[in-house]
């Protein structure tokens, strides 16, 4: 009687705390930049992990994507950052680990769920310490507007030169909406959404992305230059006023029916299905140029999930950690965020039918992931941020694609070992 009393004695104090307040008794703040998913982790992903574990309380709290990784560092600098770090793939992340902001994760349990390639974007080089949890990764591809693609009588293209003639047909037929739905305010986008999206096609993926880091390729010679020349062709197809058109803007003018194609991220399906689930969309890969034998997508490592090692709870961040390795969690994220495909081992189903359209060119082109975010963004300048700036001045016309290539060679010669010898082909300044 008397331990019946006592269990009904503690589930009283249980519910007593959880409806009248009281209930957390740690608490754990998440930085990210994932702003689109605020709903979904205060909605989803959060109760879930709750019913494990109702007596910590999780706060996310992302910051804009082009702001994250400025307003980190200076939280981390002025030790108001979270407990938990959301993790961009490769050289941010590892700065951060190598500057005592990332704790080591090699020993917490659930971490043998994932493969050495799952967790390399967030390894030391020497492959011996492991800093965050990998979650997700994303493809590159395109997104279109179904119902005016049948309007028209469009359909995808198979090549790169029938998708500028397809863009070209557009612009023709319908002057009043958007050919490629896409921004250079923020720009991010230019470089993610558009050379990284495109550019495998050009350099010939793994193989061309480790000549360049070998140094036997510049972003000035071949097919990264290629790269740039047809990125450049996208400027007339761009909505009105597309230099003052931010990322947000963009999405809206997407879901609106305002424009056909989105260059995209895997990562906007979820985005799009919330915004407008009436949008009836499709996706096709980046084209290669016509006659290329081989075609390429970029399968991005994105995000993953890190301990700040000045946390005030560390148990209570390591138990949300260990959750995330679970197939709970990855059943969870990969359907309710469609367009994250979890690094898991474990086998699971995606439903969403554009999500899995992006999955199964796994099956018909070789990926590769964005080539400046491994080794070639470690030091100041980063090869990441200027593409950003070069992708950019290119779309705004600023820079012709063979100015914008040399000026990030000369950039990443400057300090880039196996790029050094460029520095005097190119008489870098």
């Amino acid at each position: 009687m008397l331990k019946r009393l006592t269990q009904v004695f503690a589930l009283a104090a249980l519910l007593a705390a959880t409806f009248f307040g009281g209930a957390f008794a740690q608490k754990l703040v998440i930085e990210s930049w994932r702003t689109d998913d605020l709903k979904l982790w205060k909605d989803v992903i959060i109760p879930a992990f709750n019913k494990h574990y109702p007596d910590i309380e999780v706060v996310f709290a992302p910051t804009a994507p082009a702001e994250y990784n400025a307003v980190l560092d200076s939280k981390l600098q002025a030790g108001t950052a979270g407990d938990l770090i959301t993790c961009r793939p490769f050289g941010k992340s590892l700065e951060l680990f190598n500057k005592g902001h990332l704790a080591p994760l090699g020993d917490l349990p659930g971490m043998e769920n994932f493969t050495d390639f799952a967790k390399v974007a967030w390894t030391t080089d020497d492959g011996a310490t492991t800093y965050c949890v990998p979650m997700a990764s994303v493809i590159h591809g395109f997104l279109y507007n179904k119902d005016l693609f049948a309007k028209y009588g469009f359909q995808p293209p198979k090549t790169y030169e029938e998708f500028m003639d397809l863009l070209a047909q557009m612009k023709k037929k319908a002057p009043a909406l958007a050919p490629l739905v896409m921004g250079t305010k923020d720009q991010w986008e230019a470089a993610t959404m558009g050379w990284h999206n495109i550019a495998p096609n050009y350099y010939g993926g793994e193989a061309g992305r480790r000549a360049f880091l070998a140094g036997k390729e510049g972003f000035h010679t071949d097919g990264f230059l290629e790269a740039y020349k047809a990125l450049a062709q996208w400027a007339p197809y761009l909505p009105r006023g597309y230099k003052a058109v931010s990322y947000s803007d963009a999405q809206q003018l997407f879901t609106q029916g305002r424009g056909f194609i989105y260059p995209a991220g895997s990562w906007d399906i979820g985005v799009f299905r919330q915004m407008n689930p009436k949008l009836n969309m499709g996706a096709f890969k980046a084209p290669p140029p016509a006659g290329a034998s081989k075609s390429y997508i970029s399968d991005h490592q994105d995000i993953a999930l890190g301990l700040n090692p000045a946390s005030k709870n560390p148990e209570a961040a390591k138990k949300f950690l260990s959750w995330l390795t679970t197939r709970e969690f990855a059943e969870l994220y990969g359907n309710a965020l469609p367009g994250f495909f979890p690094l898991h081992n474990y086998d699971i189903t995606i439903t969403d039918p554009v999500a899995n359209e992006f999955l199964s060119w796994r099956q018909t082109s070789e990926g590769t992931f964005r080539m400046t975010y491994y080794k070639l963004s470690d030091q100041k300048p980063d090869a990441e941020t200027d593409l950003w700036t070069a992708s950019v001045n290119i779309l705004n016309g600023k820079m012709q694609p063979e100015e914008a290539a040399k000026w990030m060679e000369c950039r990443l010669a400057s300090w880039y070992g196996p790029h050094k010898h460029f520095a005097s082909e190119l008489n870098c300044k």
